[in-house]
């Protein structure tokens, strides 16, 4: 590693060297020499929340024996199909993902752990651990990483301030003063780069909505494509940040998928690519190559069950609806964001756009940057077993021979919210309309997300049970007019 190389991650300048080389020892010497008192570890349970274990720092022996063996936790608390009879689980550090509390008033070091049973294996049904197994069947199928990205919207709810007003639904990349709470934002972005965050930008959204008493602006912070295990955990740290954050400001930060009908609602969208050896797939003679092709019709197929994953609480229904950018259809399109699937620009012309900008100025070479975008999700998604769902997609895609073919029927080249492309959207497939109907596709397609190991009987079990007790059957329609009803079920689901 190059001598002082720029590192936001404390840990990693420290030792002048990248996370995924830590040792234990290396995380000895950096809490030795900075005078930590506190190590937390953290871990994604059923719920798919970050949960915390705190530790005080004794000595060093006892430093030693956490950091080399982890600890205890009821599995029974953590995952709803542990039995309490025998509910002890193992949380163990990865030593990759230390990275320095932004928070703590105690020096402490945080670190992601995962779960093993009591004979030492991992834990089938963690959320992470069903997420490696995807990318491990995926790889093995393919020979290929599935690499992703998310878009992580939410909304800041703050009492209403009067000055330098935004009009509503205006709030698209609004700058300070226009645009409020650019600060929080910005300090929750530098928090997250220090965990390991590999964090692309951050803008204003465009929603902003008034109330007598109240002001909610829409923010997003997207993140650059790394393997999915890594996507996943950065998108579970940075909703726990931007949640602390929010509570140390005094203000509500809600990743709800609708907090007021008529208005924008925030959606998850996450951009999957794929890299051989270091390299991207994506493109080839600057079309988009078959393993793209092919990862978009593992896609379509089961676009509908991956709502199970992705949209997880009866308000999320409220965002997927006709006539708005969230997708209903299971269709593709470039650019189009009407689309479940868009093919957003990929950087094919940068050198030509650089040059223009910068006369006389010597052009760097710039790789293109192609994804793919599935954009259905939205911020109640469990991160891990959604990406899970994507990377089963995926190989799904690969393993059909007729993929190319299939991926063609679900393309469009139109605005199918247009009214005079009505015929062509009534053809198209629609995603489900509450969480029974995600819990009822969920069901008929288990047995590709059970295959070869990856999601557990019991997590599907699981998974339909909770999505069915909702009992959302034609909410939308039941609710239609009732303003107070509304209102009432965005609150229970504002926190996700």
């Amino acid at each position: 590693m190059t001598p002082n190389r720029i590192h936001a991650n404390k840990i990693a300048a420290f030792l002048n060297k990248e996370p995924r080389d830590f040792t234990r020892p290396d995380l000895v010497k950096y809490i030795k020499a900075n005078g930590v008192r506190m190590v937390n570890f953290r871990y994604v349970a059923g719920d798919g929340r970050l949960k915390t274990l705190n530790f005080v720092i004794n000595d060093e022996k006892y430093l030693d024996r956490i950091l080399s063996a982890g600890e205890r936790v009821d599995g029974s608390s953590l995952f709803k199909n542990v039995d309490a009879a025998s509910s002890d689980l193992y949380v163990v550090p990865r030593y990759r993902t230390a990275f320095v509390n932004p928070f703590s008033q105690v020096p402490a070091v945080d670190i992601l752990c995962s779960f093993y049973t009591a004979d030492g294996k991992p834990f089938a049904s963690a959320p992470a651990e069903i997420l490696r197994r995807a990318e491990a069947e995926f790889t093995g199928t393919t020979g290929l990483e599935f690499r992703a990205l998310g878009e992580l919207e939410y909304y800041i709810i703050s009492p209403r301030n009067p000055l330098y007003p935004t009009p509503a639904q205006k709030g698209y990349h609004e700058a300070h003063p226009f645009a409020k709470w650019e600060a929080l934002r910005t300090e929750a972005m530098a928090a997250i780069a220090e965990a390991g965050g590999r964090i692309k930008y951050g803008h204003s959204e465009v929603g902003l909505i008034r109330t007598e008493d109240s002001e909610m602006a829409q923010q997003e912070i997207e993140f650059l494509p790394v393997p999915a295990s890594d996507a996943a955990d950065q998108l579970a740290v940075a909703k726990w940040m931007l949640s602390a954050i929010g509570h140390k400001y005094g203000v509500v930060v809600s990743f709800a998928p609708k907090i007021s009908i008529g208005h924008a609602g925030s959606g998850l969208h996450v951009h999957t690519c794929l890299f051989r050896n270091g390299r991207s797939v994506m493109l080839e003679k600057g079309e988009l190559s078959p393993p793209a092709r092919r990862l978009i019709a593992g896609f379509m197929e089961l676009a509908a069950p991956m709502t199970a994953f992705g949209n997880t609480v009866p308000t999320s229904y409220f965002r997927l609806v006709p006539h708005q950018e969230a997708p209903i259809n299971v269709c593709w399109a470039y650019r189009n964001r009407s689309a479940l699937v868009r093919i957003p620009l990929g950087w094919l012309n940068a050198a030509g756009m650089v040059k223009d900008a910068n006369p006389g100025s010597a052009v760097p070479a710039v790789e293109p940057n192609q994804t793919v975008e599935f954009r259905s999700a939205d911020g109640s998604a469990n991160m891990h077993l959604l990406l899970a769902g994507l990377c089963v997609a995926a190989r799904r895609g690969f393993e059909r021979k007729d993929a190319l073919a299939y991926a063609d029927k679900f393309f469009v080249d139109k605005n199918i919210y247009r009214k005079e492309y009505a015929a062509l959207l009534e053809k198209l497939p629609k995603l489900p309309a509450s969480c029974w109907e995600s819990a009822e596709s969920l069901e008929k397609n288990r047995a590709v997300f059970e295959a070869r190991g990856v999601f557990t009987p019991q997590l599907i079990d699981g998974m339909v049970k909770r999505l069915k007790s909702y009992d959302d059957q034609n909410l939308s329609e039941r609710l239609y007019g009732k303003e107070e009803e509304i209102k009432k079920l965005v609150d229970e689901y504002l926190y996700c």
